[in-house]
C-alpha cells in the first residue's frame, strides 16, 4: 500500500501519514467469522493493571484467522482483502471448493480472484501452505509453526517474512526477520511470500489522540514522577547519576537480560541476533 500525506493546514497534519488502503476491497467484514472482543485495558484476572499505558481506544470485532491451514488439497480463491483492526496485516477472505469460508494473513501480491492451497501436493507458490520440506531455499515464508499441527505463531506481522536457509537431515533452518537463524522440523507448515501492507513501519502517528484511538494511554516518564511512585522520582530540578534507568519496581531497563538460561528452546538456535 502506498503512504498518504496531508496539507500541512494544522500543526499535527504537517508530520501525520496514514495508509491508502488501496489494496483492500471492502470495509464489512463477513459476519460468520467475526466476534466480540472483550476490553482487558492491560488488567489480569483479578482485575489489577499488569501491563500500563493500556485502555480506551475504539471498539473492535476480533476476526477469526486461520493460522493452521488445515484444508488439506482443497482449492480456494481469494473472495477479498479486508483491514483487521486487530494486527497490523492485512487480511483475505478465502472461499474453498467445498463452500467454507476462512479468514488467513493476506500477502504482498495477493489479488482478488487467486487461487491457493495447503497440503504436501501442492506447490511452493504464494500464498500455498507447505510443509518445510517441499520449501526451496532462498524462499520467503511467514506464518510458520514451531510444533507440528499448533498453526503458525512466527513471522506473522505486517511486511515481514523469513528465510529459508539450508537444510540438514530432518530440520529445516529458516532466518527470521530478526536475523536469527532457527532449526524447525521438516514438517512444520509455513506459507509462502511475504505479509501485505509493507509500508506500515512508514506510518507516522502525528498526534496523541490518534494513539487513544488505538488504545494506548499517555506515557509519563519516571523522572517527572514523585519518589513515591518511582525510583527515579524526585529531586530539585533535573538529577544526574545516582543509578541506573529502572522500572517502576526496581527491574533495570536498559540491557538487562530477561531470557531464561538453559531454555528448552535453546536447541534449536544456530545463530542468535545478537552475538554473545
Amino acid at each position: 500500500m502506498a503512504i498518504k500525506t496531508y496539507s500541512p493546514t494544522t500543526p499535527t497534519l504537517r508530520y501525520k501519514t496514514s495508509n491508502t488502503f488501496d489494496q483492500v476491497t471492502t470495509d464489512k467484514p463477513y459476519k460468520p467469522l467475526i466476534e466480540s472482543k472483550k476490553r482487558i485495558n492491560g488488567r489480569n484476572s483479578n482485575g489489577r493493571i499488569t501491563v500500563r499505558h493500556r485502555g480506551g481506544g475504539h471498539k473492535r470485532y476480533y476476526r477469526i484467522i486461520d493460522f493452521k491451514r488445515k484444508k488439506f488439497d482443497i482449492k480456494g480463491v481469494v473472495e477479498t482483502i479486508e483491514y483487521d483492526p486487530n494486527r497490523s496485516s492485512t487480511i483475505a477472505l478465502i472461499k474453498y471448493a467445498d463452500g467454507e469460508r476462512r479468514y488467513i494473513l493476506s500477502t504482498a501480491n495477493m489479488k482478488v480472484g487467486m487461487t491457493i492451497e495447503a497440503g504436501e501436493n501442492c506447490e511452493p507458490v504464494e500464498g500455498n501452505c507447505v510443509p518445510l520440506s517441499k520449501v526451496p531455499p532462498g524462499t520467503m515464508i511467514h506464518n510458520i509453526e514451531m510444533k507440528e499441527g499448533k498453526g503458525g505463531q512466527l513471522v506473522r506481522g505486517a511486511g515481514t517474512y523469513a528465510e529459508v536457509v539450508a537444510k540438514e537431515g530432518n530440520m529445516v533452518q529458516v532466518k527470521l526477520p530478526s536475523s536469527e537463524i532457527r532449526n524447525f522440523r521438516e514438517t512444520c507448515y509455513a506459507t509462502i511470500g511475504q505479509i501485505g501492507n509493507m509500508e506500515h513501519m512508514n506510518v507516522v502517528t502525528g498526534s496523541a489522540g490518534r494513539k487513544r484511538w488505538l488504545g494506548r494511554r499517555p506515557h509519563v516518564r519516571g523522572v517527572a514522577m514523585n519518589p513515591v511512585d518511582h525510583p527515579m522520582g524526585g529531586g530539585e530540578g533535573k538529577t544526574s547519576g545516582g543509578g541506573h534507568p529502572v522500572s517502576p519496581w526496581g527491574q533495570k531497563a536498559k540491557g538487562f537480560k530477561t531470557r531464561k538460561k538453559n531454555k528448552a528452546s535453546d536447541k534449536y538456535i544456530v545463530k542468535r541476533r545478537n552475538k554473545k
